[in-house]
């Protein structure tokens, strides 16, 4: 009997021991600082997106100051809303991020009846990496100079003015919604696939106005091939002090787009606030800034209350106008 317990005791011994290691082994495999592996940067758009060109931008600085490998997976379909919910499934242990913009956070909830995600409670806004401007346009073709000038027509004479956008339910035609709302006047809208088919037709003059990102309508701006009568911006470009804004004339009217890095719900804050700091200093590097420059992207380096506070005034602001627009979901 003395023999059989030594021989039971050696043997729980052994598994005493190898349950200790075993756990000494979980415990320092957990104590790893983050990042210990590769993270995944969702891009809910193809490549050459705004997204797109932004991710790839920053993810080298991320790689040498995280010392981790950065993947970009693009995920195009159904307006981001693909890419979105891959994002909204994922585990939230930031190593799975994503590329969101106002787009498909904001306006594509509002245009279609059915969405998988909910914006606000299946992400955690990390970093608003940036936000561009619209510039409204017109066919040299047309007598309109001015901002006023445009809208006094379109007063005058309902439903002439016709204004080409992207689609109906896109983001461009509820910019032209809100400016139509805050200007008070009718227009015709003549929605296509693509803004460059929008601009063809401007070009030969069957359609008159349109409003599109200023990146879009700058090369045209400067070949003299469009108009330019203002920007949505808050204040005047220093690319271009000559042109006014529209709120000059419109006061308070501002749109444009935005993009920022987001992830799971239920990341923890430390993650999300060491990933707002690399992303803001990956944003601050030269090569970084001249190549956004060149964009017309403004640059954001705020904390993520920022992007969150954003996020929450965009959906309220552009149901308003959805609502004020009698739009019906897709």
């Amino acid at each position: 009997m003395r023999r059989v317990f030594r021989h039971v005791s050696r043997s729980v011994t052994l598994a005493l021991l190898g349950a200790s290691l075993s756990f000494s082994l979980v415990g320092s495999v957990q104590a790893q600082p983050y990042p210990n592996k590769p993270i995944r940067i969702i891009v809910p758009a193809g490549s050459g997106d705004s997204c797109d060109i932004l991710s790839r931008l920053v993810a080298p600085k991320l790689t040498e100051r995280l010392g981790q490998a950065i993947v970009i997976d693009n995920r195009a379909g159904s307006a981001g809303q693909l890419g979105l919910t891959l994002i909204k499934q994922a585990a939230p242990d930031g190593y799975t991020l994503g590329c969101g913009q106002g787009g498909n956070m904001v306006i594509v909830p509002l245009a279609y009846a059915k969405v998988a995600y909910d914006s606000r409670k299946d992400f955690t806004p990390v970093a608003m990496m940036a936000s561009n401007f619209l510039g409204l346009v017109v066919s040299p073709k047309t007598p309109f100079k001015t901002v006023q000038e445009l809208i006094d027509y379109g007063r005058a004479n309902p439903g002439k003015l016709t204004f080409g956008t992207n689609g109906e339910g896109a983001f461009l035609h509820f910019a032209t919604e809100q400016f139509r709302l805050m200007a008070g006047f009718e227009y015709m809208h003549v929605p296509y696939r693509a803004m460059s088919d929008v601009f063809t037709q401007m070009l030969g003059g069957e359609i008159q106005a349109s409003m599109g990102s200023f990146i879009s309508v700058q090369p045209l701006v400067d070949s003299g091939k469009l108009r330019l009568l203002g920007i949505a911006r808050a204040t005047r470009s220093p690319d271009y002090p000559n042109v006014p804004t529209i709120s000059e004339t419109l006061p308070g009217f501002t749109s444009g787009g935005w993009f920022g890095m987001i992830a799971p719900t239920g990341v923890p804050k430390e993650i999300v606030a060491l990933l707002n700091k690399e992303i803001n200093w990956a944003l601050q590097q030269p090569d970084v800034r001249e190549r956004m420059k060149k964009l017309g992207l403004d640059i954001h380096t705020e904390p993520p209350e920022f992007f969150t506070e954003l996020l929450t005034r965009d959906v309220a602001n552009w149901g308003k106008v959805v609502k004020a627009m009698n739009f019906k979901p897709l």
